[in-house]
């Protein structure tokens, strides 16, 4: 029999959007998350977070391996795919890779599919980094929105949340940070506002 802990534990798997890259380790959005959580009185423990900046979803798996993960956590998010994209990696490919790393998310969170959170890949397109990079913007978008209808689809089949973000970072491009490319804490702290409702389902349901 599997053995939940007292205090929610929450493991948060990704790129540098879940690194929080150019922002302080307290304005990540896993960490904002946390906060905001403990502000309702659930007792969340440390955040654990694997990820790193430029990882691709295989990188993400390689990265896991190093790491003593101990199963089972009571919150997982998973957030992955913008380097995939970046690198021309077609949408299938991404599927495959993508498919693997949410079946491991939901083992780490004890086999629950409804406690993984998985946030979708924001819009780079629009950013000062995509322009000087001579990148098409509206290119970007229509690639990202494959990727992110692909995920969306395993994510609902296999009973995991999925949130949409990438209206959001469409929306704000004042938001992002001296890079010209990652997020100010304030567009993370906006990101917080969609995720909190389902990770507060996930812990404190009604």
């Amino acid at each position: 029999m599997v053995e939940f802990p007292d205090t929610p534990r929450y493991l948060a798997l990704g790129d540098s959007y879940t690194h929080g890259e150019g922002v302080a380790a307290g304005e990540r959005w896993p960490e904002q998350l946390a906060t905001a959580l403990r502000r309702e009185s659930i007792d969340m423990g440390e955040v654990r977070t694997v990820a790193r900046t430029g990882w691709t979803t295989q990188e993400l798996a390689q990265g896991m391996e190093g790491e003593s993960l101990q199963a089972p956590y009571d919150l997982v998010s998973l957030q992955i795919g913008v380097n995939d994209q970046y690198r021309g990696q077609d949408v299938d490919a991404y599927l495959s890779s993508f498919r693997t790393l949410l079946a491991r998310a939901v083992a780490l969170a004890g086999d629950r599919a409804g406690h993984v959170l998985v946030v979708s890949i924001p819009d780079w397109g629009h950013t000062r980094f995509a322009r000087e990079q001579g990148r098409d913007g509206a290119r970007v978008a229509r690639e990202l929105d494959a990727y992110n209808m692909a995920a969306r689809g395993e994510t609902m089949r296999r009973g995991a949340r999925w949130i949409d973000i990438t209206p959001l970072s469409r929306r704000a491009p004042g938001w992002i940070g001296p890079d010209g490319l990652h997020p100010t804490a304030p567009q993370y702290t906006a990101w917080v506002e969609l995720i909190l409702p389902e990770a507060r389902s996930v812990l404190a349901p009604s």
